[in-house]
């Protein structure tokens, strides 16, 4: 069992679940694929390195990822930073031949993801793009059904991405809301994780009709860099310019002629973290609600008549990922699990010498699609969205 060091740039909320990660797959999944040794975490400043380090059990931090990227025993390079940095930290590291973990969306734009897609390609390292929500078993127990034909041709796909930590209109104004940072709003901090869900289970797109809608024009001007997800309040002061959407809902059609939807707002008030997908097909039906993640709602055509109706599967250790996880059905897994498993996946592929999903062709690709919600919106007509050639 090999020893792979890893070097984690960020230490916000990603690098807290990406270090809880590293910490507990071992605990879970034993024996191991592989150990994650918690190397050094990068920061703003020598004093946020430092303190994230100890936080979050790192060896050794520093202020300046370029020593991540030089430093040849780092074997894995892991970006949580705001996501304009994306593209300059994941090329530096494919040059330096390191394996690469990054959170989502890939970048801010197709063309963005497309440099990184094409700095990985041909290098033999292993590359990830953290949809983690894929990897609730519910979800791997929905693809299960799904592969197995138990509900027979997809006909419809229902998806949702709701919040309401952003509905308050003095929240402060995060680099979430930044354009130059961020790229999108909603779509590409939530509703990529619905479009990631939709091309696993259901199929690639090939057109989109998109409404993208700003609420809320302007925010308080936050103190400081962190980033408060809706936690604290601004007060009077200054007022910045949001330049991203606020929500946006989409018309699909699917490749292979099933058709959809998805919405994704962060101004929901009294949702949470309400993602949901229901899947009709022509010989049953699935339905999944993160908020009840231990669960998988299913009818299936071929019940007898007087017994059809949804029935809900708790997922356990018969399930995807059961093995490793908690010994009794719906004893309750969390948002730290689906991390823990996303991070065994990525240390299979690596010592395993293989490829993992969803990599960094899957966000270039969701990348396409969210450009092409955007064209759609400004052009109020259906766009196709183009697909990614080798």
């Amino acid at each position: 069992m090999q020893n792979l060091n890893v070097g984690l740039i960020g230490g916000g909320f990603m690098g807290k679940a990406h270090s809880l990660a590293y910490a507990a797959m071992p605990m879970f999944f034993w024996p191991a694929p592989a150990l994650p040794v918690r190397k050094v975490i990068a920061e703003a400043n020598p004093e946020l390195a430092a303190e994230a380090a100890r936080r979050f059990g790192f060896e050794n931090s520093t202020s300046d990822w370029r020593t991540i990227i030089e430093d040849p025993d780092i074997h894995v390079v892991d970006i949580a930073t705001p996501n304009h940095l994306h593209a300059e930290i994941a090329i530096a590291a494919a040059e330096a031949g390191k394996h690469i973990i990054c959170e989502k969306p890939l970048a801010r734009t197709g063309e963005e993801s497309k440099a990184m897609y094409d700095a990985v390609k041909d290098k033999n390292i292993v590359h990830m793009v953290a949809f983690n929500y894929r990897r609730t078993p519910a979800v791997a127990l929905a693809k299960k059904y799904i592969e197995e034909g138990a509900i027979g041709q997809i006909l419809n796909f229902r998806g949702t991405y709701l919040q309401d930590w952003s509905a308050d209109p003095n929240s402060p104004l995060s680099w979430r809301f930044q354009k130059s940072i961020a790229g999108s709003g909603a779509l590409g901090d939530i509703a990529t994780h619905v479009i990631d869900m939709a091309r696993y289970l259901v199929g690639e797109f090939s057109a989109v009709n998109a409404v993208l809608s700003t609420w809320i024009p302007e925010r308080p001007l936050q103190a400081g860099g962190a980033d408060a997800l809706g936690t604290v309040r601004g007060g009077e002061g200054p007022r910045g310019q949001v330049d991203v959407d606020d929500e946006v809902m989409t018309m699909i059609r699917f490749a292979n002629g099933a058709v959809g939807s998805v919405e994704a707002t962060r101004n929901a008030h009294g949702r949470n973290n309400y993602i949901t997908f229901e899947i009709h097909g022509t010989e049953g039906s699935i339905v999944f609600n993160y908020e009840r993640r231990d669960e998988l709602q299913v009818c299936f055509a071929s019940d007898q008549a007087d017994r059809r109706g949804f029935r809900t599967v708790y997922t356990g250790p018969a399930h995807p990922y059961g093995e490793g996880l908690w010994p009794i059905p719906a004893l309750g897994i969390g948002y730290g699990e689906t991390k823990i498993i996303e991070a065994y996946d990525f240390f299979k592929a690596i010592a395993e010498g293989g490829s993992v999903s969803p990599s960094f062709a899957d966000g270039y690709q969701v990348a396409l699609i969210d450009d092409a919600i955007v064209e759609s919106a400004a052009k109020e007509s259906w766009v196709e969205v183009p697909q990614i050639t080798a």
